[in-house]
């Protein structure tokens, strides 16, 4: 696992910006670095080694050092792609997967992307024709980034490398500030830097001649087999699954877990007897703490269990330092109890797996189930559900109030992605230019069209793999175990495991006695009953609690009365959220917390906050 930047062309002091782009990326690869240079590109990469230790330093160059490649990732099949290249001819002088990428290059081209299973960013500059080619993993599991600045193509694993770039002018992006309202993350691929993009998953990207192409080359497509038994189901499931674990386990360093309370994360555990796992809690009762029943699983699987409690000004105390790895604002909360938790293995392991991508390929999440509990309902004469609708749209909430008003709505028009934050009316009333204010729908369309041909579970699944996965769940993944020099590996999110579970059949996957229904089944062959069957909680932090809290109120008052947050937005509206919330009106706490992030990320890239080793309790914002 690394970190990988570069530039094309040739700048005054070239050589100390591409040492400066890969020293602000050092946390991803503390070992060592590397780079290449000449008149037409300049490479960088920081090392974080876990197999061949030795003799694994990058660059890689082929026989005759016309290709160059600076790579970031696991390949997990790269010993049967080393054994068919060797006997093409191919000649290897370290043991590194790397070099099977660019000796698969030189044999397939772009082509070598189909036969790669693993995670992976990586960059191939051809000295032959002065190409440059960059890919992206399958799933997005890896990051990768770029700009064109003044002629230059501009990379890297993270954006604060491209900000080092000296041609770059730093921008704030207000288009992106409207989809992050409404996501609560920033939606791929645009970002909030003007000008900077990040590849989207199953792409890359070729540069020559100054022309910037990006091609599709992977997508997550779903073919149900309706003949497909519940027992061949789950058989598939736990073969393809166990194999999966195997594979990701490879490496010349110890590999830990990651282990909270639900299946996911559980599952993968089951296959750690005699290793470790590490899990985070906070001290505010079983909702928002997972660590009994992580330890029950570990004393039950033989696992050496580590884990810690998260103070509450702790939390607090981390949040520029965890946005300011993010590069980019993220309003989930769990990223830093992500961030803790990979602080905590970091200290034992080099290597962790954790359980990301099982709901989105299995469909696990609980919203996927209201498919079915609308089904009868919709059954209705729409005209009859809308009518409905707009009758009890303006009466106070009762129970079944929202039933009826999301009832009368197809899956396109009520499901946005597992974050839905602010609508347009709301945004217009928060906004200072509400202008930029859209409906979120318009940023969903294009997936829906992609995807009209499913049933409408599979079209919240697709959805959620190309916008939610993609701007939180692995975003969060990669920024917090890298910040911690962790490497974090995801065998949910496996060509193979995909195979099998895009032919589930959505009532294998969603039904009325659970959501990831073929999965759970498998996962209960290696767990206790109450592991296998307990319900998600999702990393819960209790934001709502201490929105309530009259030392964390203040805290977040004072940044909505901040000149920051008058630039963007209409105080008094953002503080009504935050009262309303305080005094129990409603819950708020999301909308709250997304709008808050957002402005404590913008002074640390746009303002003059600094994130040098913030302490516990440094609520200076």
């Amino acid at each position: 696992m690394c970190g990988i930047c570069g530039f094309t062309g040739n700048i005054p002091n070239g050589d100390k910006v591409i040492q400066k782009m890969a020293d602000v990326i050092t946390h991803r690869g503390p070992d060592s670095e590397g780079f290449y240079t000449d008149s037409n590109i300049s490479m960088g990469f920081r090392r974080l080694s876990i197999i061949d230790l030795d003799g694994g330093t990058q660059p890689i160059y082929s026989k005759d050092k016309s290709m160059v490649l600076t790579f970031n990732g696991e390949i997990y099949n790269y010993k049967e792609l080393r054994r068919e290249l060797i006997d093409m001819g191919y000649e290897f002088y370290t043991q590194t997967d790397s070099e099977t990428i660019l000796h698969g290059y030189e044999a397939w081209g772009e082509k070598v992307l189909d036969r790669l299973r693993g995670m992976f960013g990586f960059a191939i500059y051809d000295s032959k024709d002065d190409s440059l080619f960059i890919a992206r993993d399958f799933f997005g599991i890896k990051p990768m980034h770029y700009a064109q600045v003044d002629g230059h193509l501009v990379y890297g694993s993270e954006i604060k490398s491209l900000l080092e770039f000296p041609l770059y002018e730093k921008k704030f992006n207000a288009r992106t500030l409207d989809n992050y309202l409404s996501f609560q993350y920033a939606l791929p691929p645009e970002t909030f830097f003007e000008g900077i993009y990040c590849l989207l998953p199953g792409h890359y990207l070729r540069y020559k001649d100054g022309k910037l192409t990006t091609t599709r080359y992977w997508e997550a497509t779903f073919e149900p087999n309706d003949a497909l038994t519940e027992d061949e189901a789950i058989d598939k499931i736990e073969d393809v699954f166990e194999k999966s674990v195997e594979a990701h386990k490879i490496s010349d360093v110890e590999v830990g877990c990651f282990l909270s309370s639900g299946v996911d994360s559980s599952y993968v555990s089951s296959y750690f007897a005699d290793q470790k796992t590490f899990t985070v809690g906070f001290d505010f009762g079983e909702k928002y703490n997972e660590i009994d029943w992580a330890k029950g699983l570990s004393e039950k699987i033989g696992v050496d269990h580590h884990y810690k409690v998260i103070q509450s000004d702790e939390f607090w105390g981390n949040i520029k330092k965890v946005q300011y790895h993010m590069d980019q604002p993220l309003a989930d909360p769990s990223c830093i109890a992500l961030y803790f938790v990979s602080k905590i293995a970091s200290e034992y392991v080099k290597v962790v797996l954790s359980g990301e991508g099982a709901d989105e390929l299995f469909g696990g999440y609980t919203i996927y189930n209201e498919i079915n509990s609308l089904r009868g309902y919709q059954k209705l004469p729409l005209g009859l559900r809308r009518f409905l609708a707009n009758i009890v749209r303006p009466l106070p909430k009762f129970k079944g109030r929202n039933f009826l008003l999301r009832g009368a709505l197809s899956v396109e028009e009520r499901f946005i992605g597992n974050a839905f934050m602010f609508n347009k009316a709301e945004k217009q009333k928060i906004l200072k230019d509400g202008s930029i204010a859209h409906e979120p729908q318009e940023y969903t369309a294009k997936y829906y069209d992609r995807a009209k041909n499913y049933d409408d579970i599979t079209k919240m699944q697709y959805l959620d793999i190309n916008t939610w996965m993609v701007g939180d769940i692995l975003l969060k993944a990669d920024r917090m175990s890298m910040a911690n020099s962790l490497e974090l590996r995801v065998p949910f999110l496996d060509k193979e495991v995909f195979n099998v579970a895009r032919t589930i059949p959505y009532q294998l996957r969603v039904n009325k006695e659970n959501t990831k229904y073929a999965m759970r089944k498998a996962a209960r062959r290696h767990l206790p009953e109450d592991w296998a069957k307990k319900k998600k909680l999702g990393f819960p932090v209790p934001t709502r609690v201490w929105l309530k809290d009259e030392k964390y109120y203040n805290i977040v008052r004072d940044v909505f009365n901040s000149e920051t947050a008058k630039k963007f937005f209409n105080s008094e509206e953002l503080i009504k959220f935050l009262d309303d919330h305080k005094n129990g009106k409603e819950d708020n706490s999301r909308k709250v917390w997304t709008v808050f992030i957002f402005i404590v990320w913008y002074n640390i890239y746009f303002g003059n906050d600094t994130v040098e080793a913030p302490k516990a309790g440094d609520f200076n914002y």
